[in-house]
């Protein structure tokens, strides 16, 4: 089978295409021919050993997303049959419950190879069916960033019709939160640097747009447009330079998702309000095959559908993760893994 895997050294160069036997099926896993992946700003650090000493050795088959169809099943596998579609999940370890540190060891493409390989075995366990009005490409998109959405605004932050939401940029996680929020009848504001991003923005439902480079104190437009309150629920990806103002702009008892730090991990904030008004800092990465599972029932129900951008050849990885890197896209970026 072919893969992309970082070997013999932990860089971008050392990212290549490679052949490898095609791997067979032991009791209780599936075999998926893989038909698209998805990627995420978290394997453009993969190649550099961005995750430390928690990472498989090399070689390393990278990216987390995906969708296949399986064409082999080994010994006393009950949930799936040869021919069903279905998504990996993040995590292989964590199928349902709260997060600890056993449930979150190994996910796609870190701890484990991923799934830039034509064909993948994992545990049944570990894998979703699809609605089946998702494309391929729609689906591979899913089980990373759709799912940290869908954790941060329902699992964790149980959103309410008519409460706010203030999502930070246009990337894969904000465009889900922007989606999952307006099909649960919330009002959202959205902030960019890009006007034409903000405009996209809007065709998907945002109720109000902030170009922050315009208004660099953007929490105070946050605040007027909410009538002094303040949002219920912050998707945060900013990291650094965003949550002081995030902090300002959350309502008092309101939550703010921590998920991305685009600008820096070490911020300085004002402790006393997040004391004082009952903010609630909740860490997210990712969630659990069963927040996939409702994830998808709900998407199943309301025909949303995943905001694709550009679609790469199997080959050209590295191309599409230059893509990613320059922050062009809006929506989601993918990988036809057909050979």
């Amino acid at each position: 089978m072919r893969v992309f895997q970082v070997e013999q050294d932990w860089s971008i160069e050392h990212l290549q295409m490679a052949s490898k036997p095609m791997p067979q099926p032991a009791a209780g896993e599936v075999r998926l021919k893989m038909r698209a992946a998805a990627l995420n700003y978290r394997d453009l650090i993969i190649p550099s050993h961005g995750y430390g000493k928690r990472m498989k050795d090399l070689p390393l088959i990278v990216l987390s997303d995906g969708v296949g169809v399986i064409d082999a099943v080994g010994a006393g596998v009950t949930r799936f049959q040869v021919g069903e579609r279905v998504c990996p999940i993040f995590y292989q370890t964590w199928v349902d419950g709260a997060p600890n540190a056993e449930r979150m060891q190994s996910s796609l493409g870190c701890e484990q190879d991923g799934t830039m390989a034509t064909h993948l075995v994992i545990p049944e366990e570990g894998v979703c069916r699809v609605p089946a009005y998702l494309s391929d490409f729609e689906a591979a998109t899913l089980p990373t960033a759709g799912v940290t959405a869908w954790r941060a605004l329902i699992t964790e932050g149980r959103l309410k019709r008519g409460e706010t939401v203030l999502v930070q940029g246009t990337g894969g996680v904000s465009l889900f939160a922007l989606q999952i929020a307006k099909s649960l009848g919330a009002v959202v504001i959205i902030t960019s640097s890009s006007d034409k991003k903000l405009a996209s923005a809007k065709s998907l439902g945002a109720d109000y747009l902030i170009n922050y480079e315009k208004e660099p104190q953007w929490w105070r437009t946050v605040r007027e447009h909410t009538l002094g309150v303040g949002v219920a629920h912050i998707v945060e990806v900013g990291g650094a330079d965003t949550l002081a103002q995030s902090v300002r702009a959350v309502r008092t008892g309101g939550t703010i998702s921590l998920i991305g730090v685009l600008s820096g991990s070490d911020p300085k904030i004002p402790l006393g309000q997040v004391v004082t008004r009952h903010i609630r800092l909740q860490g997210i990465t990712v969630g659990s095959r069963a927040d996939l599972e409702a994830m998808l029932t709900h998407f199943e129900a309301t025909r949303l559908r995943p905001v694709v951008d550009r679609i790469f050849p199997f080959e050209a990885l590295h191309s599409a993760m230059h893509y990613l890197a320059s922050g062009k896209h809006f929506g989601k970026i993918c990988i036809r893994h057909s050979v």
